[in-house]
């Protein structure tokens, strides 16, 4: 019942956002991914309780398996029993096969007296069902009956196939444990889009999450942290042992289930760094011997797999031999990322192999990065040898490519455009936008703890696999994309839902729709309808696209900041600007706000009425200063990468928080800050003040040095203030700083702001020697 109240007020939220069809043809065609070629018609097919499937002799019994399943659901949810028939006719939904069309094509035609579905292959009729089912209504993704819904669909013709071969999502279950039951139901909302595989990553340092029988111990040991890292708190642990690992039995049935909604499953063993979790079950595969823990700290560790010696090579040969038992797919991805050398520079056995197989530094790399391509080139044979091919984190370019391996572009696009030049098959999954672990509302205090970045669901919409830079021959290589979820963050199924939906649902037009025939407009009119079969499958997913957002920016005509406020449709947007909760009775937003900087702060609210619909108060405090509402001027732009709503950031009012990707802070790292503000007229001035970002795991280190300049009229600038950073320390601790130069009080009617980046890391660091990133956000003049 609950879900069914909540359906309900999605109808009326539906109407709300979606414009009114044409009157000769009321249908309505919510369709996520929707279809390359649809012509859209009057009238409908209603279901009866006459109403019968016939299937064609030639359609084989994986067909007649997939047709019983939807006539069950059917059944259970329209309270109609859909029987089979042993002839054509009319009242009828009737399957054939074509094998002239392409693999996952179909075509569905959809008239008042039957629908007509041809497929060349199970899965092209899979798909045909799933337009079906999203044309009917949303009960049927339940599991409750609803016999008085209107069972009929929308009379249209369908000729429909997938842009790319290959559309994916990748779940982590190494760093948090995902029951099976939670798995199914990812599976289950990726078959309502159409996706058609998952990337399951088993293993990492943080646990081992596959039971291979000839190593017991890596589920007895490696399975099981003994303590995992609070929050972001890098040396601060809890001190409870976490873990859990599915059985090869467990797999074996999930490979199936997903097999049953046309998903392949493929497995990733990350392999030959990211072994911790290995290498505290059976030291002898390193290279120091230990002792060696399961890792309760996320990120990057200097133990690998020693690959300089033999059994560590069998350990890995035995390993892929049950995997591939347990996994038909016909890619294993074998990770190859993030593999530190750092220990064998120091082993004699890597050392040997080496120089037994005459490797040497160049100008493209180390002898130890052609260490890792032969590990690479090695495993690739022995999978080739046994019918598998392998998939591998972009990585695996370094040293050169194994002879058949596929890329996977996580490090930006860049890998796959390689790989493709190359003429090696790539799939992308750059880190923006396709990592839903990232945040998807810049308002990240409001959100679940994730691990940074900014991926909402219009930047996944907007993204396009294949760069221009690509030829039209060279873009065939571009199997198609996925987006990455990694879960050191993410510890409940509910949390994992929401940061998946309905990121999820835009993915799936990247991966199906032909770039011609994409409309974000068209999205958001489907979205409505799609968030209701979200509600009956008893899914949590994120609301901001129907939520209000702001955008912010600099006046310095108007001598104000700029608030821009925009919600999904018509639905009445209402806003305070005294901090009070915003109603009804309050302003109601026309045109943008004019936020004027005389007072010391202010505190934006916004609210969007929605019949039935509760969203999330927009807030938004801002603080004043001198400098606010005036445009810096840049000597150096910052990063291409942040450079977000540019320079403007700086005098906005807005503070930044930890989320270095939320848009309020500019990153620099091969110059530095300088930034010239026109303060409009002379003041009197004694203080600048910088908010600076600090996260030492990211390369973010503080200023090193601000100096600050001032003129009055036309009077050269010349030096006011200065302030020296101690060099950061081991102990320090991320987070936001405030740096503050004092001065003798002076007239200024133009001033000059430099902050110095860290040139060089310090040698505590992991990264010592090289730059670090800075971030800064508001710069304050009093």
């Amino acid at each position: 019942m609950k879900n069914m109240n909540r359906y309900l007020a999605l109808v009326a939220l539906i109407i709300s956002l979606i414009s009114c069809q044409s009157e000769d043809n009321p249908n309505r065609y919510e369709l996520i991914p929707y279809p390359n070629d649809m012509e859209q018609m009057s009238g409908r097919f209603s279901f009866d309780d006459d109403t019968q499937i016939f299937i064609s002799p030639e359609c084989g019994d994986e067909v007649n398996e997939i047709l019983a399943q939807f006539a069950e659901q059917f059944g259970k949810t329209a309270g109609k029993d859909l029987k089979i028939a042993e002839k054509e006719g009319k009242n009828m939904m009737i399957v054939k096969i074509d094998t002239t069309m392409s693999q996952e094509a179909y075509r569905l035609n959809i008239s008042k007296k039957k629908i007509e579905i041809t497929a060349a292959t199970p899965n092209g009729v899979r798909y045909a069902l799933q337009t079906v089912k999203q044309l009917l209504p949303v009960a049927i993704y339940g599991e409750s009956l609803s016999a008085d819904e209107n069972w009929s669909v929308p009379c249209a013709t369908i000729n429909d196939a997938p842009r790319f071969g290959y559309r994916g999502m990748h779940l982590d279950v190494a760093r948090h444990f995902f029951t099976l039951d939670e798995v199914k139901r990812i599976l289950n909302v990726m078959a309502v889009h159409k996706l058609n595989t998952l990337h399951w990553h088993l293993t990492d340092d943080q646990g081992w999450r596959v039971e291979i029988k000839k190593y017991p111990r890596l589920t007895e040991v490696g399975s099981i942290r003994n303590k995992t890292m609070i929050r972001k708190e890098w040396d601060n642990y809890d001190t409870t042992p976490y873990g859990g690992f599915y059985t090869q039995d467990e797999l074996r049935d999930m490979v199936k289930y997903a097999a049953d909604l046309g998903i392949t499953i493929i497995p990733e063993i990350d392999l030959p760094g990211h072994m911790m979790a290995a290498l505290a079950s059976y030291p002898e595969l390193g290279c120091t011997g230990g002792p060696y823990e399961v890792s309760g700290q996320w990120g990057i560790r200097d133990d690998v797999l020693c690959v300089g010696k033999e059994k560590t090579f069998e350990f890995i040969e035995n390993v892929l031999l049950e995997i591939i038992d347990i996994f038909p797919s016909k890619y294993i991805h074998i990770g190859g990322d993030e593999c530190p050398k750092i220990r064998w520079e120091k082993c004699p056995a890597c050392q040997a192999r080496i120089q037994k197989l005459g490797l040497k530094d160049d100008e493209h790399g180390k002898a130890e990065h052609y260490l890792q391509s032969y590990t690479t080139e090695r495993i690739e044979k022995f999978l080739n040898e046994h019918g598998r091919k392998i998939i591998g984190w972009d990585e695996i370019l370094e040293g050169g490519l194994a002879t058949n391996a596929t890329v996977m572009s996580w490090r930006g696009i860049d890998g796959g455009v390689e790989a493709a030049k190359q003429g090696h098959y790539a799939i992308m999954t750059p880190t923006a936008p396709l990592y839903l672990d990232y945040y998807q509302s810049r308002d990240t205090q409001n959100e679940p703890l994730a691990i940074g970045g900014y991926n909402p669901v219009d930047m996944v919409y907007n993204f396009n696999p294949i760069p221009e830079s690509l030829t039209e021959e060279q873009a065939k290589f571009i199997l198609g994309t996925q987006a990455n979820i990694w879960t050191e963050y993410i510890t409940t199924p509910e949390h994992l839902e929401y940061m998946i939906l309905p990121r999820l649902a835009a993915l799936s037009e990247v991966q199906w729709d032909q770039v011609e025939n994409k409309s974000y407009d068209r999205f958001l009119d489907n979205i409505g309808h799609i968030l209701a079969i979200y509600d009956v499958m008893g899914l949590n997913y994120a609301k901001h696209i129907l939520e209000v957002k702001g955008e912010y920016s600099v006046n310095e005509t108007k001598g104000c900041i700029e608030a821009t406020l925009r919600t999904q449709g018509n639905a009445p947007i209402y806003y305070t600007l005294d901090g009070s909760e915003p109603t009804t009775n309050s302003t109601r937003y026309t045109e943008p706000i004019e936020i004027r900087t005389e007072n010391d702060s202010c505190t934006l609210k916004a609210i969007v009425v929605r019949e039935g619909i509760e969203t999330r108060t927009l807030v938004r405090p801002f603080k004043f200063n001198k400098a606010t509402g005036h445009m810096p001027q840049l000597k150096d732009a910052p990063s291409e990468k942040y450079t977000f709503g540019g320079a403007g950031v700086l005098t906005d009012g807005i503070h930044g928080d930890f989320n270095y990707s939320n848009g309020c802070w500019l990153g620099f790292i091969n110059t530095p800050l300088d930034a010239t503000i026109d303060l409009g007229k002379t003041q009197t001035i004694s203080q600048v003040k910088i908010g600076s970002l600090v996260q030492y795991s990211e390369y973010i280190f503080p200023p090193t040095q601000i100096k600050v300049y001032a003129t009055n009229g036309d009077n050269p600038m010349t030096e006011i203030g200065k302030l020296e950073i101690p060099v950061t320390q081991k102990q320090d601790q991320d987070g936001v700083r405030k740096y503050t130069c004092e001065f003798p009080a002076v007239p200024a009617s133009k001033i000059r702001v430099v902050i110095d980046t860290t040139d060089k890391i310090p040698a505590w660091h992991g990264a010592k020697g090289e730059k670090g990133w800075l971030f800064v956000d508001e710069i304050s003049v009093n």
